[in-house]
């Protein structure tokens, strides 16, 4: 089984459905309001143990009632969280409006994850025992970079997923294996807005590159391979909330498993299919079994 370590933000969603999302100083109705488990590390973290890997997940809830479900929802999820934090204070908490044609805009509020800015004792043991470690940029960049770094003392393959994008130190992108922006990410790191040319100059930084394109599918590309373009399933998308943390989480477990990496990226993307036609995050993500009867 891929043994996958996750260092990373977990927050609870706050998520109101519009037909609309409004727009500055515009009041709308919404017809629904969920609060639903999530944050981009807790969120692959899921996707992962549900396609079938052995994860562990390391950062920090608060203190408050957020903090118990966050913890019980990775926990009956498969997720190992001995090493998953509590700090005083709130947890981390998304704000999300989606309107009906599946798009989301968020606000992400930190909380306990901001405390998170270095590894805790136990956490690199834990990345040394890891097949691939797992990380995003909703913790602090510190923490970040202490993750990363440990991980290349132990020969430990790193994935890194740039959101929210911001400018990367090289110190970063020199321990980072892959790279999984989507193409708005990819063109704030590079400032090149066309996805072929954006990996080209990702490659200069990392060895190999993913950049999700939402209904197009993913471009990958590498130092040693020319690119190549996987399609997304054609589908109407519900709720696409979660819909790249699926495809990491997904994709680091068919990559740990050693799957040539284009069946890997179409693996990914069924799972990603699958976890758009359902509303929410963590709680639209499928099973390995519900993976492999669409692949």
């Amino acid at each position: 089984m891929t043994g996958i370590a996750v260092l990373g933000s977990t927050n609870m969603d706050l998520v109101a459905y519009v037909a609309h999302a409004p727009k500055r100083g515009e009041t709308v109705t919404g017809r629904e309001f969920r609060t639903i488990p999530g944050g981009k590390g807790a969120n692959q973290a899921v996707a992962a143990a549900r396609a079938g890997g052995y994860v562990a997940m390391m950062g920090a809830v608060g203190s408050d009632a957020f903090g118990d479900q966050l913890r019980a929802t990775l926990i009956a999820s498969g997720v190992d969280t001995d090493l998953l934090r509590t700090a005083d204070g709130p947890s981390g908490t998304a704000h999300i409006v989606v309107d009906d044609e599946g798009g989301n805009a968020i606000v992400v509020i930190p909380g306990a994850n901001g405390t998170v800015t270095s590894l805790a004792p136990g956490d690199e043991a834990l990345i040394a025992t890891a097949d691939l470690l797992l990380l995003q940029l909703e913790l602090p960049l510190t923490a970040v970079l202490d993750g990363a770094e440990a991980a290349r003392r132990h020969g430990v393959r790193t994935v890194l997923t740039p959101a929210p994008a911001r400018p990367l130190p090289p110190e970063l992108l020199s321990a980072i294996d892959l790279l999984i922006p989507n193409e708005h990410e990819a063109a704030t790191l590079t400032g090149v807005t066309d996805p072929h040319k954006a990996a080209v100059e990702l490659l200069s930084h990392v060895p190999e590159v993913v950049i999700t394109l939402g209904a197009a599918g993913s471009l990958y590309a590498s130092r040693d391979t020319g690119p190549f373009t996987v399609p997304a399933r054609p589908i109407d998308a519900v709720d696409t909330t979660g819909a790249g943390d699926t495809f990491v989480g997904t994709l680091a477990v068919a990559l740990g498993e050693g799957r040539p990496v284009e069946e890997a990226l179409r693996w990914a993307s069924t799972a990603a299919a699958l976890c758009v036609q359902r509303p929410g995050a963590s709680t639209s993500m499928p099973y390995r079994s519900e993976i492999d009867t669409a692949s």
